[in-house]
Formats: structure tokens, sequence, C-alpha cells
């Protein structure tokens, strides 16, 4: 079969050429709690400090034991290798253009803003609390949604008592602003 048909994961990829990231606005900054940037730089100085050091250890001492293109332990080496500085540019993009904005120390606010916690309340009388945070630390299960999330975006600006609407697939769904909150927010499962 011609190569032209076959996608090497690989080949054709320079070390620079990650996918790009779709889930924060080019050109924006990137908002982030504390604890969301300790997370990152926790994972930077892990892979940095610990797991790559070690990783190199092992592709040395595989490169040292001959034919290279039969070594699992080389091959592999290099691929985690590059799936790791690869993470390390990521994290470091992100930590470089973090703008960390504590929820804790925001003077009395009303409005729906990053950091804030907000309870709404259903038309069928649900209610359901939501902390608005930076893009690498959303976990929707846990209530914690992207600061550019399309519920986050309804939620921006919004008041207490303020009705919002947010667009779902089957069309409209009305959400009372019920409680808004600036506490801090705990990335911890």
């Amino acid at each position: 079969m011609s190569k032209a048909f076959v996608r090497e994961a690989d080949e054709g990829l320079d070390e620079d050429d990650s996918p790009p990231d779709l889930s924060l606005p080019i050109g924006i900054k990137n908002y982030i709690t504390p604890a969301g940037y300790k997370r990152l730089k926790d994972e930077l100085d892990a892979l940095w400090k610990t797991e790559r050091p070690t990783l190199v250890q092992t592709i040395t001492w595989a490169a040292s034991n001959g034919d290279r293109s039969e070594n699992g332990d080389y091959i592999y080496g290099k691929k985690r290798l590059r799936e790791i500085d690869r993470r390390i540019r990521f994290l470091s993009k992100r930590l470089e253009n973090a703008a960390v904005v504590d929820p804790a120390q925001r003077e009395s606010c009303d409005q729906v803003f990053f950091g804030a916690t907000v309870t709404v309340r259903k038309r069928c009388g649900t209610e359901n609390i939501y902390s608005i945070v930076g893009v690498d630390e959303a976990d929707a299960g846990r209530g914690l949604i992207s600061w550019v999330s399309p519920l986050s975006k309804a939620l921006l600006k919004a008041r207490a008592n303020d009705v919002v609407m947010l667009r779902i697939p089957d069309g409209v769904e009305e959400l009372l602003v019920v409680e808004i909150a600036y506490r801090m927010i705990s990335l911890d499962r």
C-alpha cells in the first residue's frame, strides 16, 4: 500500500505541532482559580522534575543495548518522551498566559462574574449549584463550569432573582438565579 494512504501517528508532526486547543478563545487570557493554577503547576513540576528525567534514563539504557529498531523500551520511551514534552509545552503556555483570580478575595458583588458560585432553579423546581472556573478546571459533573461555556455565558452579569435564558438543543430553558456567592473553590474530589 502506498504511504499516501497510511497515516503514521508520529510521522510529519513536528514537536511544536500539537493540535490546537479549541477550549480557550484565541487572544483571551487564561482565567484560572488559585487551586487550578496550583494543580497545573504541580503537574508541570512532576513531569519536568520526576517523570521526564526517569524516562530519559530508561531511553539511554535502552539505546545502549544495541539495535534500536526492535527495542521496545527504546521505541516506547521515545514515544512517551514526545508525549511528555508536548504536555510540558502545553502546561507552560497555559501557566504563562494565566490570570489567577481568587474568588475568596473578591469584594462583595451581587453580579455573576468569574469565580462566582451560583445557585439556579429550573422551572421544575430543582436547584443546581455551579461554580464558574477556568477551562482547565471545568468538571460539569461536579458543578464546575468553564467561564466560556454556554451556561456560564448565560449567567454572566446576572443578579439574584434574575431569569436567564439558556439555549439547549430542545429550545430555551429558563433559569432563576437564586444566590450568588464568592468563596474558595476546591478542585479536590
